[in-house]
């Protein structure tokens, strides 16, 4: 936590062997479960993520929303940038920023989080999180699956969601709440 309470900011970057548009792809894929992103389902009303669409990370039973946000930046095969708010937590929303870059070997990829209120449950969150999706996406991209703790805590999950909070719901979260309504 820093001293002025301003909100701080996590970075995680790896490089993943596999070419840019791969990585790109499975990146902003939709309807399937993520092993990266805790098992998660990105959802948005479109068939597409795109600047200003609504998105929500689901359940793969589609009963719990995790996540819920906005597209900022979309910006192929390079930049994507959202809003992303727990469910689960009162905290505000912060933003999350995906940077791929080409290299020597494969794919830099950066995992920004930024705007969390220092000490806050979202910001232990997302800095744990973070290494999590960083090492599990890489694992993905070059070998097909998780890691092997990435695999227990995805095991872990699926046995968890049936009693997620009842303020998770689907229903709770139609595309676009964001979680700041009054």
């Amino acid at each position: 936590m820093n001293d002025t309470m301003e909100p701080t900011k996590s970075i995680y970057k790896i490089l993943i062997h596999a070419p840019i548009d791969k990585v790109w792809s499975e990146l902003v894929r939709t309807n399937s479960p993520r092993p990266f992103f805790f098992g998660s389902v990105c959802k948005t009303p479109g068939a597409e993520l795109n600047v200003g669409a609504p998105f929500r990370m689901e359940s793969p039973n589609g009963k719990y929303a995790s996540v819920v946000g906005e597209v900022l930046e979309f910006q192929p095969p390079h930049r994507y940038a959202h809003t992303f708010k727990f469910t689960n937590l009162e905290d505000p929303p912060c933003r999350v920023t995906y940077e791929l870059k080409e290299v020597a070997g494969g794919t830099e990829f950066t995992l920004i989080s930024e705007g969390f209120v220092p000490g806050s449950k979202t910001q232990k969150s997302m800095e744990s999180g973070g290494k999590f999706i960083a090492e599990n996406f890489k694992a993905y991209m070059e070998t097909g699956r998780a890691t092997f703790g990435g695999r227990m805590i995805l095991g872990m999950i699926s046995l968890m969601t049936p009693f997620s909070p009842a303020k998770c719901k689907i229903e709770n979260w139609p595309f676009g709440k964001t979680g700041t309504e009054k």
